[in-house]
C-alpha cells in the first residue's frame, strides 16, 4: 500500500520518542507533529533529519484503513493497546 498524501494520521495518533526537529523530547500520541505541513504532508521527507521511526513506518490497509479517520482511529487504537 502506498501512503496517503495528505492523510498525516502517522504524524498525529501515535507517540514518538526520538527527538523530532522542533520537538527534542518527541511527541505525546494526539499531538500532531510540529513537521507537519498545514496540508498534512511531512516537512522532513527524504531528509536526514527524518527520525528513524519515521522512515520505518510502512503504510498497510491493517494499520491505515481506507481513510484517514480510520488511520487516526486504528493508530490510536494500537497505540493505547501497545502502551
Amino acid at each position: 500500500m502506498d501512503c496517503r498524501l495528505g492523510c498525516g494520521a502517522c504524524c498525529i495518533a501515535p507517540s514518538i520518542t526520538s527527538p523530532i526537529p522542533g520537538m527534542l523530547n518527541g511527541k505525546a500520541a494526539g499531538v500532531r507533529c510540529v513537521q507537519l505541513s498545514s496540508d498534512n504532508m511531512c516537512k522532513l521527507f527524504g531528509r536526514p533529519e527524518r527520525p528513524k521511526v519515521c522512515l520505518d513506518f510502512k503504510p498497510c490497509k491493517d494499520v491505515c484503513g481506507d481513510t484517514q479517520a480510520d488511520a487516526l482511529r486504528l493508530i490510536s487504537y494500537l497505540e493505547g493497546v501497545t502502551n
